[in-house]
């Protein structure tokens, strides 16, 4: 049996950005502290578009990268990765993405008009952000856990089309402090959660990110299962 988890990160690796070593980083610190051997693969956008089924079964988890602009391919590799059932993690602009492919599955907004605002974060900086847990999950993650996170996207989502989509298909698991969902989770899934912020960036080996060690243990569930 194999014991060692395969987990793709999906995104166009780029050395200048901060965020895809933390990502790298971060996988390390769980792997340590959940005494886990992790191999990980940057996979990119397009060649997530072109692998079979079979092929992406083959992994124990997905990571969506944040820094990734490509609508069109990030939509379209969130749609196939809804498919396959494994656990799935992302951070940065699929948030947005998930919840535009949500919306368009259901035809929550028949009219095509803009409901979900544009990067509120100026330019290449961070900014903090403030996790307020709604679901009990979050509330125990974060229980030991520094509340302020940062982020380089934040988005601002119509209500009425949060409300269809909470009704429906997500759980948000946390707010940020100005009152917009910033954890959500699909409800049809086992696990799949996205984070518009990066906790990859405040993980560190002595304290792993809650969020980065809570994926890779859903990942050794799907492996072990």
């Amino acid at each position: 049996m194999r014991t060692t988890l395969k987990i793709a990160i999906i995104g166009n690796f780029n050395f200048t950005l901060n965020a895809h070593h933390a990502t790298n980083l971060a996988i390390d610190h769980a792997s340590r502290f959940l005494d886990f051997e992790i191999n990980y693969y940057w996979i990119t956008l397009d060649e997530v578009m072109r692998l079979k089924t079979q092929s992406l079964n083959e992994y124990d988890g997905f990571w969506f990268s944040p820094g990734d602009n490509n609508h069109f391919y990030l939509h379209g590799s969130i749609e196939k990765i809804m498919l396959t059932g494994v656990p799935t993690f992302i951070t940065g602009e699929g948030f947005k993405s998930l919840l535009e492919v949500l919306v368009n599955q259901n035809n929550f907004n028949p009219n095509n008009e803009k409901i979900i605002s544009d990067n509120l974060v100026e330019g290449d900086q961070f900014e903090k952000l403030t996790i307020n847990p709604e679901s009990l999950a979050l509330k125990k993650l974060y229980e030991n856990h520094n509340q302020i996170e940062l982020t380089s996207s934040r988005f601002s989502l119509y209500p009425q089309i949060m409300a269809h989509l909470k009704n429906e298909l997500i759980d948000v698991e946390a707010l940020n402090q100005f009152e917009e969902a910033e954890i959500v989770s699909l409800k049809s899934h086992p696990f799949f959660v996205a984070c518009g912020f990066c906790p990859q960036i405040s993980s560190t080996r002595e304290i792993p990110h809650p969020l980065v060690y809570t994926f890779i243990k859903a990942c050794s569930s799907e492996l072990h299962a």
